[in-house]
């Protein structure tokens, strides 16, 4: 009988025979437990030679359309192959839980997460760590360990065309309190933070997937900025650190920081105390590809100090671990592949992995349910409103019921989150017109847009962007509906760099990502059912633009009631 069950991560906990001890295991298998490689349903089946074989030590599941209950069934599967292995280790499983763009409401089953930037505009540190715990007991449910969050990159460069609101923001004292709000929840869940992307990605012009992206600033400014929060999450005891593959001329000129030993070792375990493990950021990344192969960036990411390594998708697991074996035998790395192990090795431990000891908590919906329009209440952001419009009111003199048409700009797996929008206006007895427009709109869109918004009461225009990736038909498109209409409300429904692109819209609203409850709050402010109460986290440069219809300050306004 197998020493040990895949079945107790359904839930199911039961004394197993005596885990291996680390010193049994070989040098092949020491390795193995370093490599990470990912997987989803349709991939799956490509890995199971190398998990049978033991020659995986964790996986990384991607998001994919399918349900909570497909996901637990994968992560089964997943350790029942590593149950066939030699040495019979169970997985690490891994996952990218940020919210922001690294997230669609139809993946895995999982809720919705706020977006970083949505959970700092809402200022709620108790409500950010509520979510993360709350968010952390339904991944345990699906078997996972690891959460790559939350990230900690200090959004400096508006022009930033990867991170956006995948920060919390410009401000590294905010992100930093944010930061380990997020934390301290998976942590309360029994989840395992990995804090991202060492030294910090939010200075960068250029998207590291597909190029090398240098930051130039000096040591003093990476000190006070970058640094900063990753500092603090050092001193408050994070379990894991990811790196990036960023060069930075200040702390090494030569190697980006997933290669480089004076980043990796001097400065994050000398300097700043750091005593977990470190992951490297996806090796299948152009970043890292421009400078080796997988299995040579995983030799030398090893050789700096890394300690978990993800060697991305669609590569040959087997080939690459033989290549990765070969090369860290004629280096002579086995002291250095032995102690970055031995971390992995003691995180299975811990987590009860190799005792069978670890649980599945029971369903939190409701809850979780209950906090999300907490944080959507106090986070969604009234940007300007020059002439007050807000609250809407009709005109007295107008006969039959109020219309107002909304024009949402977004892609279609969005389609289930803007049915909420409509429910505050139908209360009041409003006629609703609305139109899902494409992302990058057509002709046809604008002609649709634009009857939907003629002799309308009302018409509300939504924008998408990713990061600084602006969107020239949509951009057009929106402008020319704002020029051709009155009482319009624009809102920005992801990142808020892209306000900028609308300057004739005299009313901004920010909801910082694309869900039901923030779009619900949005309506209600716009109704006067709620007042607006989010604090914009980045630094737009256009603050003498910025009046609001209650004339108060953002920072003085008042805790948002609690929705009935």
């Amino acid at each position: 009988m197998k020493r040990w069950l895949a079945v107790l991560l359904m839930g199911i906990a039961f004394p197993l025979a005596a885990a291996p001890r680390f010193e049994e295991l070989s040098y092949e298998e020491k390795l193995a437990q370093t490599l990470v490689v990912f997987v989803d349903i349709d991939s799956a089946s490509l890995v199971r030679p190398a998990i049978e074989q033991g020659k995986i030590g964790g996986v990384l599941i991607q998001w994919g359309n399918y349900s909570l209950k497909q996901t637990q069934e994968l992560v089964e599967k997943l350790q029942k192959w590593a149950a066939k292995s030699p040495h019979q280790i169970p997985l690490l499983i891994s996952i990218d839980y940020e919210g922001g763009t690294v997230y669609t409401p139809i993946t895995l089953g999982f809720d919705y997460l706020p977006t970083n930037m949505m959970l700092s505009a809402s200022q709620e540190e108790e409500g950010a760590a509520t979510i993360a715990y709350l968010a952390g007991l339904e991944l345990r449910r699906a078997g996972v360990h690891i959460n790559f969050s939350p990230v900690l990159d200090v959004n400096s460069n508006p022009n930033n065309p990867i991170i956006g609101v995948r920060s919390f923001g410009s401000d590294p004292s905010n992100v930093t309190k944010m930061g380990l709000s997020l934390m301290n929840g998976f942590k309360a869940a029994g989840i395992i933070s990995v804090v991202k992307h060492f030294p910090g990605h939010g200075d960068t012009s250029t998207d590291s997937h597909y190029n090398v992206p240098v930051v130039r600033a000096n040591y003093e400014q990476l000190q006070k900025v970058h640094l900063a929060p990753f500092a603090e999450a050092v001193r408050q005891g994070v379990p894991g650190v990811m790196t990036g593959h960023i060069l930075y001329p200040a702390l090494d000129s030569k190697n980006i920081a997933t290669f480089s030993k004076p980043i990796l070792h001097d400065l994050l375990r000398e300097k700043m105390g750091f005593n977990g493990f470190v992951v490297t950021d996806s090796l299948d990344m152009k970043s890292a590809t421009s400078f080796c192969t997988i299995a040579g960036c995983a030799v030398r990411a090893l050789e700096s100090g890394a300690d978990m390594i993800l060697l991305g998708r669609y590569i040959k697991p087997l080939s690459v671990f033989q290549e990765i074996l070969k090369e860290t035998q004629e280096k002579k790395m086995q002291p250095r592949v032995e102690d970055a192990a031995r971390k992995i090795f003691a995180l299975k431990e811990e987590l009860g992995l190799l005792d069978g000891t670890i649980e599945t908590p029971a369903p939190i919906e409701q809850a979780y349910k209950a906090e999300l329009e907490k944080i959507s209440d106090a986070s969604v952001t009234l940007v300007r409103d020059r002439k007050g419009l807000l609250p809407f009111v009709p005109s007295v003199e107008k006969k039959g019921k109020p219309t107002v048409c909304a024009v949402f700009f977004a892609p279609s797996r969005f389609a289930d989150q803007l049915m909420s929008f409509s429910k505050p206006f139908l209360e009041k007895g409003w006629e609703i017109r609305s139109y899902n427009a494409a992302l990058t709109p057509r002709k046809k869109d604008s002609q649709r847009a634009a009857e939907c918004a003629k002799g309308a009461d009302l018409l509300i225009l939504t924008s998408l962007q990713w990061a600084d990736k602006t969107n020239i038909n949509q951009k057009n498109a929106i402008n020319g509906l704002i020029k051709e209409n009155k009482n319009v409300v624009f809102i920005s429904t992801m990142s808020p760099y892209d306000i900028k692109n609308y300057p004739e819209a005299d009313v901004v609203l920010a909801t910082y990502g694309l869900n039901k409850y923030a779009l619900q709050t949005a309506a209600d402010i716009i109704l006067g059912n709620l007042k607006p109460h989010g604090i914009l986290p980045i630094d737009l440069q256009i603050s003498s633009e910025i009046t609001f219809s209650d004339g108060a300050p953002s920072k003085t306004r008042t805790k948002p009631a609690v929705r009935k």
